[in-house]
């Protein structure tokens, strides 16, 4: 049975996953928002999604850019766990899985880290 539970709950367990980042990390990350929304219209399934130019794809030319975006999907999240404590290391993963594709970090090495 899926996990149900408020959005305000579900937001702060987005930002207890933030917040098991390392500093070093978090302090390479550069210009992007993360958001959390209900699910994705175009693809209700998927869990997250970075959107924007990794930074490993940035060069002189980069500037002026609206931030990259980093959604979290609360619905489908909720609908492939059947605990909270599921549902907590699943966010973990797929935060860490949408901030590695902005590190320029692929699916195939996202999965072999445990992170897909």
């Amino acid at each position: 049975m899926p996990v149900v539970m408020s959005d305000k709950a579900f937001d702060e367990l987005v930002s207890d996953a933030l917040d098991t980042i390392p500093k070093e990390l978090t302090d390479a990350i550069d210009n992007v928002v993360i958001l959390v929304e209900p699910n994705n219209p175009e693809s209700p399934h998927i869990l997250g999604l970075y959107s924007g130019v990794a930074l490993t794809s940035r060069d002189h030319d980069y500037g002026g850019f609206l931030p990259d975006t980093i959604t979290i999907y609360r619905e489908a999240l909720m609908d492939v766990c059947d605990t909270e404590e599921q549902l907590r290391h699943e966010i973990r993963v797929t935060v860490l899985h949408e901030i590695g594709h902005h590190f320029g970090i692929d699916d195939h090495r996202l999965h072999d880290l445990g992170w897909a």
